[in-house]
């Protein structure tokens, strides 16, 4: 099992969930993070510290997100890796209710 941040980060990129993380395996992106799964210890420490609700267990994902197991394991292989929180995207407040924003990364 391993974790995973789903379409609700993207737009957002709060980063409360990585200054949890024991391993850094939090990768950031332009639009969202990403959690590398070879990496990821199964600890559940982001979980609770992600304020909009963005990361799952990947055996309790929504239907919907069942792709981002795919995408969090191809994207952590090219996006940087994050150790610190850092500031939310300027819009963050604006898009952290919406739904439907894939078409903002490139999958």
């Amino acid at each position: 099992m391993t974790f995973v941040v789903t379409e609700t980060c993207i737009k957002c990129k709060l980063t409360d969930c990585v200054e949890v993380c024991p391993v850094d395996c939090f990768y950031e992106g332009p639009e969202f993070l990403v959690i590398h799964p070879d990496e990821c210890i199964d600890c559940g420490l982001c979980v609770p510290e992600c304020p909009i609700e963005a990361i799952f267990a990947d055996d309790e994902l929504p239907n919907d997100q069942i792709d981002f197991i795919e995408i969090n394991a191809r994207l952590s292989e090219v996006y940087e890796n994050i150790t610190e929180a850092r500031e939310p995207l300027p819009e963050s407040e604006k898009y952290k209710s919406i739904k439907n924003k894939r078409h903002f990364i490139d999958v």
